[in-house]
């Protein structure tokens, strides 16, 4: 059997007991089939993993016994700040996981002058929270401990004018531009990469960019979706100064 890994909130120390709420306990009861004395990993991204038993399980409830510390290696050494274009519905929810598997550890949604989705306050916060999740799991599968920080959505201009934690290198993707990945110089702090959505970024946005200290890169001849490009980026990022 697969190990069964949670994220979950609670302060993590050896001894203590978790009580977790009915969507847990239908997915390690009835989708699982686990059962009182089998063992899972729950971690959170202070504490990190640890080993814990089942002890009761039902239909509304679920109680781990914490165990002992599990060594985790899996979080990336290379910093990597994703500001990705938002794309609509499974597109974003696909960079959000994958990005998250290749080891980022903050994820920026833009709202760029030719995306598609527009979002107001309310909606904009769901969607936030729903990524957030998305993220969780995907470090539950992936075997990471400290699942990336999803920002608000954040329009892009707006997002050039605040305060942002600042990195060393920082990229757009910019189909037809000579310069690639393997040009750029080992980031010494961290890597900011600037992904566009499925219309791209308009000539006004590329402009900011450049003020802002973006310089454009390009993944090769071909125009790849957005989607695609996030991912291919950031696998030659960590190929090129991670640990891929």
């Amino acid at each position: 059997m697969s190990l069964t890994r949670l994220f979950v909130a609670d302060k993590l120390v050896q001894g203590s007991e978790l009580h977790l709420g009915e969507e847990r306990a239908h997915y390690l009861g009835r989708v699982l089939r686990l059962r009182s004395g089998d063992t899972v990993h729950p971690f959170n991204g202070d504490d990190g993993e640890w080993s814990a038993t089942i002890g009761h399980i039902g239909k509304s409830r679920v109680t781990l016994m914490v165990q002992d510390h599990v060594p985790n290696t899996a979080e990336s050494r290379l910093k990597i700040h994703l500001a990705q274009g938002i794309s609509r519905g499974e597109r974003m929810d696909f960079v959000v996981q994958k990005a998250t598997e290749l080891g980022v550890k903050r994820i920026s949604p833009m709202l760029t002058a030719h995306g598609v989705v527009k979002l107001d306050s309310k909606r904009a916060e769901k969607r936030r929270i729903h990524w957030q999740r998305v993220a969780e799991s995907a470090c539950e599968q992936s075997g990471r401990i400290r699942p990336p920080l999803i920002d608000a959505p954040l329009r892009l201009n707006d997002w050039f004018g605040s305060t942002r934690d600042r990195g060393d290198t920082d990229l757009i993707l910019r189909p037809g531009t000579e310069t690639s990945l393997a040009d750029i110089a080992t980031p010494q702090i961290k890597l900011c990469l600037l992904v566009g959505p499925e219309g791209g970024f308009s000539e006004q946005e590329v402009d900011d960019a450049g003020i802002a200290g973006f310089a454009p890169v390009s993944l090769g001849p071909r125009i790849l979706r957005t989607e695609t490009a996030a991912v291919a980026a950031l696998a030659i990022a960590q190929s090129l100064w991670g640990d891929i």
